[in-house]
């Protein structure tokens, strides 16, 4: 379950930048959101990958 922990804990980081770029019109938040989201989107890819192994070898 840690992977899912870290999956949360980098969504909760995120929190403030969203804030910051959703209320209060913040674009330097709004580049942070992006790169967090990227680096969700290559957390995710490497979860699947590590599913499928898992799933594949028994």
């Amino acid at each position: 379950m840690s992977r899912f922990d870290e999956l949360k804990n980098a969504v909760n980081e995120m929190e403030g930048d969203f804030d910051k770029f959703y209320n209060k019109s913040n674009k330097a938040a709004g580049t942070r959101v992006r790169q967090g989201m990227q680096a969700l989107k290559n957390m995710a890819q490497d979860i699947r990958k590590e599913v499928q192994d898992m799933k594949n070898k028994g």
